[in-house]
């Protein structure tokens, strides 16, 4: 991975520029947002009986200097502000000068940048870190090859690129197409983001909402440096994205299972949930929720604290953002944890251009929403790179759940294979815990689960995972090759992709 001082990003800045303006066509700013914003798809400013949505640009105020890439001041209440653009596209050009300025190929009703209230996708965009001229030329070899989908527009974003896939028609916004294009966009981003294409080893999920600085507009390497767009592609389809999805593995058929599956016609939606329909279509309410305990604030802020990686603090932030909304945690405690974290987020940089700033507490606070709060567990496992366990109840609600246990624990006292009642030992409780939770192998994380002693879970901690590693090549030997009546036999399972997808598939409704 290259690790260079910001004159050395410059220079390459430069150089990926040169190398880009040798094979494609360098755009304005203006062409770029107006190829992807057609003339028509935004209100006329001034003009509200248009009825139309808008995009939206989320900014902060230039800053008064920083030491080390840290903000020491920011103008105003420091919080990020939300501009409407309109048809004309000219607030674009006046915010250019800011140094964040972010937006995303949606159109929006209102100014929350929230999935309630998006209308239009217009583009799928990907952010692509780690890339030197190797991974450029290896980015546009294989859109050449037909390797990878060939983009609208390559853009140089200073110490990255960004990818622009421009839809040949926008995508309504809906609650089922936001769920497909999300995932969609997950598997992309894995196809896009390989070993040849950037250095750095883990991708960065990023959801169908992301913002993206603006063309134009400065770089993290300065306002000298600004995000430049080129021209590689046309428009695309939904459908040809699709196909560069793998097939083997089943990824392809589990994103053709949620649209199938997602896709339900309002008309048909009214019959079958009255209630439902009245509640939330014709009455507009909003979908209920409640306050969940501050347990879940806190679990999540401990674990931003140890665990978060360079490249997933941003995200971080956000979630503790969402969380705090979700326990209804004061907006001031949360800012406090916030910043208490940005000299230590701040030290994890390894490079000088990629300090963690004010800038990115501030955008990582916007999420908190009341719109938020119903924001996907798995999704934020992803863009966080934080396994997110799950409570295990073999599919059943709560209350379900428990009574099964009850029962079956009445069961096994009744034959007599009911182990003595009473408190369990620690190393037992370590020991399930670990069983049920592989991913987790943090000592303090496993501690803070449980609610003991660190120490504790260091007394027993390798004895355990010894066992269960023996456990682990137990089952392995069970699956080696067998010889069957001078025939090699081998077990093979679907993955678990296959697997999801051919239940959902054959599932039917109980009658």
């Amino acid at each position: 991975m290259f690790r260079g001082t910001v004159e050395e990003y410059r220079a390459l800045y430069m150089e990926k520029n040169a190398h880009l303006e040798q094979f494609l066509e360098q755009v304005t700013p203006f062409e770029f947002y107006r190829e992807i914003f057609p003339e028509g798809s935004f209100e006329r400013k001034g003009h509200f009986e248009d009825s139309k949505p808008n995009g939206i640009v989320v900014s902060l105020p230039g800053r008064g200097g920083s030491v080390n890439g840290i903000a020491l001041e920011i103008e105003g209440d420091g919080k990020a502000k939300r501009y409407i653009i309109t048809d004309d596209l000219k607030r674009l050009d006046e915010l250019k000068d800011a140094d964040f300025t972010i937006m995303a190929p949606i159109s929006y009703f209102g100014r929350s940048r929230s999935g309630k209230f998006a209308r239009f996708l217009y583009a799928l965009a990907f952010d692509l870190d780690g890339v030197g001229m190797p991974q450029l030329r290896d980015v546009l070899h294989q859109m050449d090859k037909d390797i990878l989908p060939k983009a609208t527009f390559v853009v140089n974003s200073g110490t990255g690129l960004h990818l622009y896939y421009v839809l040949t028609e926008p995508v309504p916004m809906y609650p089922q197409n936001q769920t497909y294009l999300k995932e969609l966009k997950f598997c992309l981003t894995e196809k896009i983001w390989n070993r040849f294409t950037s250095t750095l080893k883990e991708p960065q999920m990023q959801g169908i909402m992301q913002g993206f600085r603006v063309v134009g507009s400065g770089t993290k390497l300065g306002r000298g440096y600004p995000v430049v767009a080129f021209r590689l592609g046309g428009r695309v389809e939904l459908d040809t994205l699709l196909e560069y999805v793998p097939e083997s593995n089943g990824e392809r058929q589990r994103l053709q299972g949620i649209i199938r599956k997602t896709t339900m016609p309002l008309a048909e939606a009214k019959e079958k949930y009255p209630e439902w329909y009245e509640r939330r279509i014709v009455k507009k309410e909003r979908r209920g929720r409640w306050t969940v305990k501050r347990d879940l604030y806190d679990w999540w802020l401990r674990r931003i604290q140890d665990e978060i990686h360079v490249g997933h603090r941003y995200h971080g932030i956000m979630t503790l953002a969402i969380y705090a909304k979700k326990c209804g945690i004061d907006e001031d405690e949360l800012r406090q944890d916030a910043y208490s974290l940005l000299l230590p987020y701040d030290e994890m940089s390894v490079e000088q251009i990629n300090r963690f700033t004010k800038d990115d507490i501030e955008a990582g606070l916007a999420m908190f929403n009341e719109d938020y709060v119903t924001f996907p567990r798995d999704t934020i496992g992803k863009i966080t790179g934080l396994a997110m366990p799950v409570n295990k109840r073999n599919g059943l609600k709560q209350d379900l759940h428990l009574k099964v246990a009850r029962a079956t624990k009445i069961g096994k006292k009744a034959v007599g294979v009911m182990k003595p009642e009473g408190r369990p030992e620690k190393r037992d409780i370590v020991a399930e815990y670990m069983r049920n939770y592989p991913e987790v192998r943090r000592k303090t994380e496993i501690a803070r689960a449980l609610g003991i002693d660190r120490g504790t879970v260091a007394k027993y901690y390798d004895n355990i995972l010894k066992e269960l590693q023996e456990e682990q090549q137990r089952v392995a030997r069970q699956k080696k090759i067998q010889y069957q009546d001078g025939h090699i036999t081998v077990p093979v399972e679907p993955p678990q992709a296959v697997s999801d997808f051919l239940v959902a598939a054959l599932a039917v409704d109980d009658l």
